[in-house]
């Protein structure tokens, strides 16, 4: 068994800091796991990290010209 939390859509929408439609349009498309309960939607801690992750983008780092010398 697992011991992750299942968030509601609303729950989601709050961590990620959007509205309840993105959530549900996540859910909508498949672009993020749930689990159905009765008739409502839950979303795993662990699927919403997980989907951070996936999209979360790095920064570029960039060379400093004066750090190169020549030999």
């Amino acid at each position: 068994m697992t011991t992750d939390r299942y968030l509601s859509v609303d729950q989601v929408a709050e961590l990620l800091g959007t509205t309840a439609r993105f959530p549900r349009r996540l859910i909508e498309e498949r672009r993020i796991r749930y689990v159905k309960v009765g008739r409502h939607a839950r979303i795993p801690e662990s699927a919403v990290a997980e989907y951070i992750g996936a999209r979360t983008v790095e920064p570029i780092r960039l060379r400093r010209a004066g750090l190169r010398r020549a030999a």
